[in-house]
């Protein structure tokens, strides 16, 4: 992959003591070359998730997708292992496989070359008499894949840790405080297009500094008093205990505290990827740039079944919930974008107490970028 034009990352340079930090300069969000380095250095260097295990249980399952504009495919092979490819043919780039489905092999519908589910050639039509070059030396150019709760994660750098060591305390931490995320199946999908920068929406979410004001609704189910932010290497965790429901107030409420230990925990996995884990359902959020000014959301959520019409209702209940907090969150980004432009701003300060979390992925982000 060519790696883009430098880009003069010279006008921020982030402090380890937050009580002197400040944010990133505008221009990081505004400036369209930012994009473009950041898919080489950040999201080609990292863990996305790309689709959903039950995609691939059987020999055969295939999907197609896409990590900020690579072209993808995920098989099961016939000796059951899971394998991830860059989707482009070996003879001039097309594709070889489109949708999801199952079947044998992976044909390019340009000539028809046609690769096993390991990524072999397997048939090129017509290619008698070529020199220097054998059949048995051609394959899909193959990339990381691995399996991390429900969910299948690719990692387009050779050289990445496997996802399983670095992210594992997520998975044990979830698992021991009796969330059921292994039980939990998916429920529903709904995509947001913003007209904001990734990096907004990041921000956004790493904090609940704004939960008083810009999500009442939130703000009634958690203890804000007892909201915390917590950092580690290359993820932080959100945490607050689920608020006890007060007398008559049962019917204004999404998340009833059933323990001394119930709580919502909300983790953020670099760069771009959070996971939102409730009582009785989990929710994962991919936040995806489509430009340097427009991004996508994809919130998928997972339940463990219902078996009833009322459990069912209650579902649809929690997952309307969700869509107003991302409602709310949307008007804040687009607002946001907009003061970024503006020629009244250039960089802020952080709240000591609220926004560390913030200030760690930008810290990140910096180091990714000047790598």
């Amino acid at each position: 992959m060519a790696i883009p034009h430098a880009v003069d990352l010279s006008d921020f340079s982030p402090s380890g003591d937050l009580a002197h930090a400040e944010t990133l300069p505008a221009r990081w969000y505004t400036d369209p070359a930012m994009l473009e380095l950041e898919k080489e250095k950040l999201f080609y260097k990292t863990w996305q998730p790309v689709g959903r295990l039950d995609h691939v249980v059987r020999p055969g399952d295939f999907f197609t997708c896409e990590v900020v504009g690579q072209p993808l495919v995920v098989t099961r092979g016939t000796d059951h292992q899971l394998r991830a490819f860059y989707n482009v043919c070996m003879h001039r780039a097309g594709n070889v496989a489109a949708g999801q489905g199952n079947r044998k092999s992976l044909q390019c519908k340009y000539h028809g070359w046609t690769y096993d589910l390991s990524g072999q050639l397997m048939h090129a039509p017509e290619f008698d008499g070529v020199e220097n070059w054998k059949k048995e030396a051609v394959c899909l150019k193959p990339i990381q894949v691995q399996a991390w709760g429900p969910w299948v994660w690719v990692n387009l750098d050779p050289a990445a840790r496997p996802m399983s060591e670095i992210y594992a305390p997520i998975h044990q931490e979830i698992v021991s405080k009796g969330f059921n995320i292994d039980r939990m199946s998916f429920i529903e999908r709904r995509d947001y297009i913003i007209d904001c920068n990734w990096k907004v929406y990041v921000d956004n979410y790493l904090e609940g500094y704004h939960l008083p004001i810009a999500h009442p609704g939130l703000f009634r189910e958690v203890d804000y008093d007892q909201y915390q932010v917590e950092t580690f290497r290359y993820y932080s965790k959100q945490h607050a205990p689920i608020r006890e429901v007060r007398e008559g107030e049962h019917r204004d409420r999404r998340y009833v505290r059933t323990s001394a230990e119930s709580e919502a925990l909300y983790y953020w996995i670099f760069p771009n990827v959070m996971l939102n884990v409730y009582l009785d359902n989990t929710s994962i959020n991919i936040i995806l740039p489509l430009d340097h000014d427009r991004t996508l959301t994809i919130f998928e959520w997972y339940f463990e079944q219902p078996g009833t019409g009322e459990g069912w209702e209650s579902m649809q209940e929690i997952i309307k919930f969700s869509d107003e907090i991302q409602q709310e969150d949307i008007e804040i980004c687009l607002n946001v974008q907009k003061g970024l432009k503006s020629k009244a701003y250039d960089r802020g300060r952080f709240s000591v107490l609220r926004e560390n979390g913030v200030h760690h992925f930008q810290s990140l982000l910096h180091e990714f970028l000047t790598r």
